[in-house]
């Protein structure tokens, strides 16, 4: 998939190394539910085995208990220094937060994010197309993409969240690693309220996303815990080679 970016004023979505969003082209109505756009992140940017490489490194052990846990153990929403990892592309909104580039860099159409003031403009065609999904209770199916037109609609979803880092080693990492965690451009992607509610602060094992972000999640995942050394459970670990060699079967990985 490819991400395009203006130097002025950036429109769109920037490469980072392994992110799956939207594409520019993607088009709907303001304030509606619409069509998914044609494929976006149904291929990862890394090989099925990049992607296995990444699982056989964490290593297995069982979570630590909550003792202790809060978000603000986890400082964010920092200001976007080169170290969050979201690019060349995104230097100049150094006052921004993390949040607030994320929400550029996963905009689809004309949303436009002021260097000086970090304020979002949103254009007519302009918003963000959540691809994690949501399943209908009544029929089990994968309900339409939600098309989000207003920045206080969407979620900034952490992928590993921030609760399960903790439980999965962060406890015992200095503030300054749970910062990072907390505000990796890998670790950070829009998302529809509904989508992160039913994911909650739960690991591979109990949720993975239903729609078209699932194989890039996975990938995002495994990465983001292979960097800063967290560790995975048994339960963990069968869900995410079941889950790999899904995606695998399913051309997800390149």
């Amino acid at each position: 998939m490819k991400w395009t970016a203006s130097r002025k004023v950036v429109a769109v979505v920037a490469p980072i190394a392994v992110t799956l969003m939207l594409t520019a082209a993607c088009t709907a109505s303001s304030g509606t539910d619409s069509k998914p756009p044609t494929s976006p992140g149904q291929q990862t940017l890394a090989s099925a085995k990049d992607v296995r490489d990444l699982l056989t490194k964490l290593a297995v052990a069982p979570e630590a208990p909550m003792t202790g846990y809060s978000r603000e153990k986890f400082p964010h929403w920092d200001s976007n220094k080169p170290e969050h990892g979201f690019g060349a592309d995104f230097t100049q909104y150094s006052r921004c937060t993390t949040r607030e580039v994320m929400m550029l860099r996963d905009a689809v159409g004309s949303v436009r994010l002021d260097p000086k003031t970090c304020e979002l403009t949103i254009g007519s065609d302009g918003g963000w197309r959540d691809q994690y999904g949501v399943l209908d209770s009544k029929t089990g199916q994968l309900k339409e993409y939600k098309w989000i037109t207003a920045p206080s609609g969407v979620d900034a979803e952490h992928i590993v969240p921030l609760a399960e880092a903790w439980r999965s080693g962060a406890a015992s990492r200095d503030e300054d690693t749970r910062r990072r965690i907390a505000n990796d451009a890998l670790n950070l992607v829009a998302s529809d309220p509904s989508a992160n509610r039913s994911k909650g602060d739960q690991d591979a094992a109990n949720y993975l996303p239903p729609g078209n972000f699932r194989c890039g999640y996975i990938e995002h995942y495994l990465t983001v815990k292979v960097k800063y050394g967290l560790t995975i459970d048994s339960a963990e670990q069968s869900a995410l080679r079941t889950a790999v060699d899904d995606c695998v079967s399913r051309g997800g990985f390149r």
